[in-house]
C-alpha cells in the first residue's frame, strides 16, 4: 500500500480546536516515537484565512484583509484527512525559508521559541499568498490551501 501522509501533503484537521482548518504536513512519523507511540505528523497550517479583496478597497484595507494567521501542531493520523493537493517546496521564497527547515520539534517544546516559530510560519505563508506564481502548475494547490473550507 502506498503511503500518502508525506511531507507537503495538504490535510484537513478533523478534531480539536482547529477542526476544519487546512494544514501542510512538514514531517511525518509513521511508526511513532518514544513519547508518542502512535503514528503522527508535524503540521503547519492556516488558522485564519485571508479575506476577499476587491479593486475599490484602499491599500490599508487590502493589507489588513490579506493577513494570514498560522499554527504549528503535532497531530495524530486519525485526526487528519489528506487531500489530493501537495505543496512540496511551494513555500520556499528564498533559500532556507522552506517549511521543513523552519519548523522543527525542538522549537515546539519551548513557549518562547513556539511564538517565534508561529511568526516565522505566518511570514512565509503571507509572503507566498501575496506573491502568486501563475507559471507553475502547483498554484491551484496553494490557492486551495489559502481558501476557506466550504462544505
Amino acid at each position: 500500500m502506498k503511503k500518502i501522509m508525506k511531507a507537503g501533503r495538504v490535510v484537513i484537521l478533523l478534531a480539536g480546536r482547529r477542526a476544519g482548518k487546512k494544514a501542510v504536513i512538514v514531517k511525518h512519523f509513521d511508526e511513532g516515537k518514544k513519547g508518542k507511540s502512535f503514528p503522527h505528523a508535524l503540521v503547519a497550517g492556516v488558522e485564519r484565512n485571508p479575506k476577499k479583496v476587491t479593486k475599490r478597497m484602499s491599500d490599508k484595507k487590502v493589507n489588513r484583509r490579506s493577513k494570514v494567521n498560522a499554527f504549528v501542531k503535532i497531530v495524530n493520523y486519525n485526526h487528519i484527512l489528506p487531500t489530493r493537493f501537495t505543496v512540496t517546496g511551494e513555500f520556499a521564497g528564498k533559500e532556507g525559508s522552506e517549511l521543513k527547515n523552519i519548523v522543527t520539534e525542538e522549537k515546539l517544546s519551548n513557549k518562547e521559541t513556539r511564538l517565534a516559530l508561529k511568526k516565522q510560519v505566518r511570514q512565509v505563508f503571507t509572503e507566498r499568498y501575496l506573491t502568486p506564481d501563475s507559471s507553475k502548475e502547483k498554484q491551484p494547490a496553494v490557492d486551495f490551501f489559502f481558501k476557506k473550507l466550504r462544505f
